[in-house]
């Protein structure tokens, strides 16, 4: 079997939920500079400021709050030195309150005390690392992104705080299951090798299997999202929403030892000596999260069920849409068991929130932020409003005492897609109007449309005279028809550039900027070098048999693998004897664990250790079978005929038309 059969692009495409944080360059080498932002919209951005409560300072103080040691260089280096250009003044190419979101991301900066015996620090990573003092040690809760980020924030840490400077680490908590809450695993076992490891409830299944099957598609999509190709500065990335932005390294995994709310809701462990409440809260944030109480801190961790922001019921990289009414009442569980002792809240992202009464009040507000977008969807919905409306709709439903509170603001989740995705999960994408049951494709609706119009030197005029007033909605559906029927039409593909940059100036959620810059960049140079990469052999080395090969169904060419007919195979761990009966039949890959092996083709005899190697591109079967390490009974060919089935994925597909090669 060739070496194509299990590694292809497998470890490319996993792109976990983090998104990716090791990069082929740390940015783009291309002299890339956007232009500034037109007299349309500075006014809309000024016209934005002018409804914005810049006089509520409280974040800012809270953000600033119990700093103990400011970031060193080197260590601010991992991340915060990149944005040093975010400045007082919020420049005409960004919208003012995503500015001010920017600002205050700015002010995390270090080591910070949250209360006694809890310690974060802030600006290293898109996450917070934070310490919880034990009996003997230390707790750390989510260890950020990368390996390297997690190493240095930790040394900087033990180096700075006011006790315990010489403890180890003896036990570190995994709130959920998205890399920016376990990628730095590994350098915490490295470190402290007896660290004794906890996870949300069925954590690791979750982390292999959120993103595999889609995961190329998700990769290229979140370069958008995250404007991995993007500068950092004025013209380009100003902030991630949930802190300034990813670090740069190895995202890594170590499988949990101990998996919480494995049987309840609720759970109560002793870790260190602290008593913790575990809240199982998954199907919100994440497909396994969950949240705790320390009761002898009074203090309440929400994990990302809550940030200084509103965030995504649908995440536009793509995912599955999430929850929105569970999640609601997860933070309504939150607010009901512990809302009247609580004097501290801290989380992954953003700062605490200090004292019960402002408790109370965030937990009130985050709570009825996300019930008001799934309850006033669907009644928008059962009104009779489609998919496509309403995102617009759900804007004139939410009361001003939400939309005047910063923290339920739309910097990584917006009211426009959130609304979206609670349709789609109820109603799914289609709005029952005839029309958009079965139309045209893109590209031979796009030529009709242009057709329609007039054709393309019409449809320009009339996008130049809309693009002169600012009407840069309709503009970019407009252009985007003509630019899909003649890619190489360079008037149109650079007046849609321009459109997609004036709207992601003023785009208040982080994502909508990124992917309306990278449009515009895309469209005027081409698909650039920096698209994110997450995998890693601690990650691959969790995905059983059976995920890998649900992966390789998704890889198979069925016209081709039609052709040859049934094949049927065994995949035995030669240890454990635990069988995989694998058919291809009708040009369909298929798998299902079996207690024996079922009559086949072939029987091939491998250890899951061995697997990963492959997967990591370090042997070939052709390898261990020489070595002896793996056996093959039966029909040698059995596996090189399903390998010859597999198609290489394109990484960097088109999102926006680029010009064909003539």
């Amino acid at each position: 079997m060739q070496k194509s059969l299990m590694t292809m692009s497998i470890i490319a495409s996993f792109s976990l939920s983090a998104v990716a944080a090791e990069h082929e360059h740390e940015h783009i080498s291309l002299h890339y500079q956007g232009k500034p932002a037109t007299e349309q919209t500075i006014a809309v951005n000024k016209a934005s400021a002018a409804s914005l409560n810049f006089a509520d300072k409280k974040a800012f103080e809270e953000f600033s709050k119990n700093l103990i040691a400011e970031l060193d260089e080197p260590t601010a280096a991992i991340l915060r030195a990149d944005f040093s250009f975010i400045g007082d003044k919020t420049p005409d190419t960004v919208n003012p309150s995503l500015y001010r979101q920017a600002q205050l991301n700015m002010v995390s900066n270090g080591l910070y005390k949250v209360t006694d015996g809890i310690y974060q620090v802030r600006g290293t990573d898109l996450s917070n690392l934070t310490l919880i003092r034990g009996k003997t040690g230390w707790i750390l809760y989510d260890v950020l992104l990368t390996k390297e980020s997690a190493k240095q924030s930790l040394e900087f840490a033990l180096k700075h705080l006011p006790e315990g400077n010489d403890l180890p680490v003896v036990a570190m908590i995994y709130s959920h299951s998205h890399g920016d809450h376990f990628g730095g695993s590994r350098a915490i076992k490295d470190m402290f090798p007896n660290v004794k490891v906890y996870g949300s409830n069925n954590i690791t299944k979750e982390i292999v299997d959120e993103n595999v099957l889609a995961g190329n598609a998700m990769s290229r999509r979140a370069a958008y999202q995250y404007g991995a190709t993007l500068e950092r500065n004025d013209q380009g990335i100003v902030d991630a929403a949930l802190a300034k932005g990813l670090s740069k390294g190895e995202v890594t995994y170590v499988k949990p030892d101990v998996t919480l709310n494995a049987k309840d809701k609720w759970e109560t462990l002793t870790i260190d000596g602290i008593d913790m409440v575990f809240m199982d809260a998954s199907g919100t944030e994440a497909a396994s999260e969950m949240a705790t109480y320390i009761p002898s801190m009074k203090a309440l961790w929400t994990a990302e069920l809550t940030y200084h922001g509103m965030h995504n019921i649908y995440t536009l990289r793509g995912a599955k849409v999430r929850d929105a009414i569970k999640w609601s009442k997860d933070i309504n569980e939150l607010l009901t068991h512990f809302g009247n002792d609580a004097q501290v809240i801290f989380t992954a992202h953003s700062a605490p929130v200090f004292g019960n009464t402002d408790i109370n009040q965030y937990l009130r507000m985050q709570r009825d932020n996300y019930g008001l977008v799934h309850n006033q969807t669907l009644r928008l919905a059962n009104n009779g409003v489609g998919i496509q409306d309403i995102g617009d709709a759900i804007q004139t439903t939410i009361p001003k005492a939400v939309r005047d509170t910063w923290y339920t603001n739309g910097y990584h989740g917006t009211y426009s897609h959130n609304a979206k995705a609670v349709y789609n999960m109820y109603l799914g994408y289609f709005d029952m109007n005839p029309a958009n049951l079965n139309p045209l494709p893109t590209k031979d609706e796009a030529t009709k449309f242009v057709e329609y119009m007039g054709g393309a030197k019409a449809v320009v005029k009339h996008a130049k005279a809309d693009y002169a007033q600012g009407e840069y909605r309709f503009v970019a559906t407009a252009l985007n028809k003509v630019v899909m029927a003649e890619p190489n039409n360079k008037e149109a593909r650079q007046l849609l550039a321009d459109t997609y940059e004036q709207l992601g100036y003023q785009a208040e959620g982080a994502g909508w900027r990124n992917i309306y810059l990278t449009g515009a960049q895309e469209l005027r140079v081409g698909i650039q070098p920096g698209a994110p990469k997450s995998a890693s052999a601690d990650i691959l080395g969790e995905m059983d048999i059976s995920t890998l090969f649900d992966f390789l169904a998704v890889k198979v060419d069925s016209l081709k693998a039609a052709e040859l007919g049934l094949i049927r195979l065994n995949v035995i761990n030669p240890d454990t004897q635990e069988t995989l009966y694998v058919e291809l039949s009708n040009g369909n890959l298929s798998n299902i664990k079996v207690d024996k092996p079922m009559e086949a083709d072939a029987n091939l005899y491998i250890d899951k250790r061995y697997i990963t190697g492959i997967l990591l591109g370090k042997v070939t079967l052709k390898e261990l079978l020489a070595k002896g390490t793996a056996k093959l009974e039966g029909d040698k060919d059995a596996f090189g005929k399903i390998a010859s089935t597999l198609v290489k994925f394109d990484e960097s597909f088109e999102i926006v038309p680029l010009p064909s090669a003539k």
